[in-house]
């Protein structure tokens, strides 16, 4: 009897899990992967201009621009 209401436990909450993560499914890898690729030159030149390489700093901008332009929704 014990072990029967331990499998309902956890197939109750593998289900439980399927659906939270279906619901959190928002936003792609490919999206995230830009993000991270625009923070990351982001403070790549906030960086570069607080250590006084300003052109270093403008270049970084422009690349996190670059990639800024594929976070851009799709016109059908």
């Amino acid at each position: 009897m014990l072990q029967a209401d331990q499998t309902d436990r956890s197939e109750a909450s593998s289900v439980a899990g399927l659906v939270a993560i279906r619901e959190d499914a928002g936003v792609s890898f490919n999206r995230i992967a830009w993000l991270v690729t625009v923070g990351a030159a982001l403070i790549t030149a906030l960086l570069l201009f607080v250590s006084g390489y300003n052109g270093y700093g403008a270049v970084a901008v422009a690349v996190g621009l670059s990639a800024a332009i594929n976070l851009l929704p799709l016109k059908s």
